[in-house]
């Protein structure tokens, strides 16, 4: 049977990712010593899985436009459920992270079928309000992922945490196959070789496009710096246990949840410019309120600035997902492939610059949460633009 509405099963079909990053890191100081290096080479997993779901979507975008959504997202819950069995079984460092390389080209394929299945399904305008959901249920897993993988590696091991993933993988592949309909447009014929730099270049030459998916990146790379620094901040700097690290981890995803529902009526409330601006300045100011705090060891000192700017990051998220794809009803994965790719890989890529530029790791932290302000002044002065970018 098909579901009328797929809103269910692409909410479930984008918590593949967040998955995988947030429930073992309460197992990163238990994962170093059973693989015999360092925590900083474990919390290394992150990016790398990070990484491999930017670059896999490149590839996935437009197998998505030719083959359709449904099929990609089968194969992707299949992988996702191998490569997080081969996790769960890995005896090596480098087995390790070959799985967690596989985990984030399956999760690309999700991410992609999802993001074009809700363009396909509720069109331009009606699919930023829709996006900004898919975000606040994304964000349900921070908050209650950490938890169950504490209970997880503490009743049984931090291969656990990898095991329920599989559990999850096989729970969402028949659920597609028995609810998910084909959302690609009938009228919507593939033309040309399925990989040329036109198909993605033609893309790039919207303004609005750039802007949004820049301005989205950038928002991106805070949350990424934040949850690869959060571990060695809270649980190593400041002492706290892996269940005081769960409830700080999670108070900032339930408020995420909130501001991710909230954050669509206020967009139509203010508009979508003042919206983005009033996400970007409390972004900015959570930068400053982080830099003062650095030398306070107090979990507050680190996480309140942390809980302003994820309200900013969900304002900026709400206008600037839907408003980079609505361009594009006949290249939905394509455009969603390239969006996803800019937004994981080039946010992960950032991140890693800025973690050997010799800054603290809070003042990293704190210098991307004031990049989105620098890029929305940017699109306001000098920039080509300025004229597209608040459409």
């Amino acid at each position: 049977m098909r579901l009328s509405n797929p809103l269910p099963i692409f909410m479930l079909m984008v918590l593949f990712s967040p998955l995988a990053i947030d429930i073992f890191l309460p197992a990163i100081p238990e994962m170093a010593e059973a693989f015999n290096v360092p925590v900083a080479w474990i919390a290394q997993t992150i990016p790398v899985f990070l990484f491999a779901f930017g670059i896999g979507q490149l590839f996935v975008g437009p197998l998505a436009d030719r083959f359709g959504r449904r099929p990609i997202a089968l194969i992707g819950a299949l992988l996702y459920l191998v490569t997080s069995a081969l996790a769960a079984l890995a005896n090596s460092y480098e087995v390790l992270m070959l799985a967690r390389l596989g985990q984030g080209i399956a999760a690309s394929c999700l991410s992609v079928a999802a993001f074009a299945g809700v363009r396909d399904h509720f069109g331009a305008e009606r699919s930023k309000s829709m996006f900004s959901y898919l975000n606040g249920v994304i964000c349900i897993v921070p908050a209650l992922a950490p938890l169950l993988g504490g209970v997880l590696t503490h009743w049984w091991s931090w291969s656990a945490n990898f095991w329920f993933m599989v559990g999850f993988a096989v729970l969402v592949f028949f659920s597609m196959l028995l609810a998910l309909k084909e959302t690609k447009p009938q009228s919507d014929v593939f033309s040309g070789r399925l990989y040329s730099l036109s198909r993605y270049s033609s893309v790039l030459r919207v303004a609005s496009f750039r802007f949004y998916s820049l301005l989205v990146m950038l928002g991106m790379a805070m949350i990424i710096a934040y949850v690869s620094q959060s571990p060695s901040r809270l649980m190593v700097d400041m002492q706290l246990s892996s269940s005081d690290y769960a409830f700080w981890f999670g108070s900032n995803a339930a408020i995420n949840i909130v501001a991710a529902f909230i954050a669509p009526q206020v967009i139509k409330w203010l508009g979508q410019t003042v919206g983005l601006w009033l996400g970007a300045s409390l972004m900015a100011g959570a930068a400053v309120a982080l830099v003062l705090a650095q030398s306070i060891l107090h979990p507050l000192a680190f996480m309140a600035p942390v809980f302003v700017s994820s309200i900013g990051f969900c304002l900026l998220i709400a206008v600037g997902t839907g408003s980079a794809l609505s361009p594009f009803g006949n290249k939905a994965g394509t455009a969603s492939a390239l969006l996803g790719f800019i937004q994981m890989t080039g946010s992960a890529c950032l991140v890693g610059i800025l973690g050997v530029s010799g800054l603290a790791s809070s003042e990293q932290l704190a210098l991307l949460m004031a990049l989105p302000c620098v890029l929305m002044f940017a699109g306001l002065f000098g920039s080509p633009l300025n004229n597209q970018a608040y459409k």
